[in-house]
């Protein structure tokens, strides 16, 4: 059963978090105007809503508009929706040692959970884009984490027990049917081996029959089926893109599924 939350915004981390995006600014407006960046949010943004089908075949990094777009507006997004989430189902305790993102991106969202966990986990990213997994590890290094993001198939990784997260952040409706189908019980055999498995997808306006397929695989293994909708302070940078790219993202949303491990293994 889904469970629907309205919560308040929880205060980031002010140096780490104000520290990376200034980082950012700083590189991915060094070569590119602010016009340019907001044009290639909005081309992004039509991906998201009318091309989705565009997005398995790296369309979100193809040309350095989106790229930009992607790691000023989109990654800081990530990061406060999943530290929200993460808060509110307790997956930052207690501590992990490891820290798994599949399909990383640009590293935000598993950057936002190794964070709310203390800072502490070992962060392992795996991402298609050799973009991507270049700029999480930027992301990693400014926030002061230790981890390590390479360009491989998030498919083919060995999935972690005991002691250990394993995130999936707006990357499984992007996978194929058969890919999909075979990842899911490599992650419920994880929790059971005690790792905590947190999905996070965005609320989508049609229905999503493998969601629904999940969340029952979830709820039947013990875990909890989510969706999240919760007031946030953007920063500066990411607040004048989403003007002018005619969004708005003052309240942020996400639906999540979340293992919390077989415990005491």
């Amino acid at each position: 059963m889904t469970t629907e939350h309205r919560s308040e915004s929880h205060e980031v981390p002010v140096a780490p978090f104000e520290r990376w995006i200034a980082d950012l600014e700083r590189r991915h407006l060094a070569e590119l105007s602010f016009p340019e960046v907001r044009k290639g949010l909005q081309a992004l943004s039509s991906l998201y809503v009318e091309r989705r089908e565009r997005l398995g075949a790296g369309a979100v990094f193809d040309g350095a508009g989106k790229r930009a777009a992607f790691a000023l507006f989109y990654g800081p997004l990530h990061f406060l929706t999943v530290r929200e989430i993460v808060s509110a189902v307790g997956a930052a305790s207690p501590p992990l040692s490891r820290l798994l993102d599949l399909g990383c991106g640009t590293g935000a969202a598993g950057a936002a959970w190794a964070l709310a966990a203390g800072g502490t986990p070992k962060v392992s990213g795996v991402e298609r884009s050799g973009w991507a997994a270049s700029e999480a590890q930027e992301t990693y290094a400014v926030l002061g984490l230790s981890g390590r993001a390479v360009s491989g198939d998030l498919l083919r990784e060995r999935l972690p027990g005991a002691g250990a997260g394993v995130l999936l952040g707006w990357v499984a409706n992007e996978l194929g049917d058969e890919s999909r189908s075979a990842l899911l019980p490599r992650l419920l055999e994880a929790a059971r081996r005690g790792a905590r498995v947190l999905v996070v997808e965005p609320i989508a306006a049609r229905p999503v029959p493998w969601w629904t397929a999940w969340a029952t695989a979830f709820g039947e293994a013990g875990g909890r089926d989510d969706l999240w909708r919760f007031p946030v302070k953007l920063p500066p940078v990411v607040t004048l893109l989403d003007k002018a790219a005619g969004l708005d993202h003052r309240l942020l949303t996400a639906r999540s599924l979340y293992l919390p491990g077989r415990q005491g293994e």
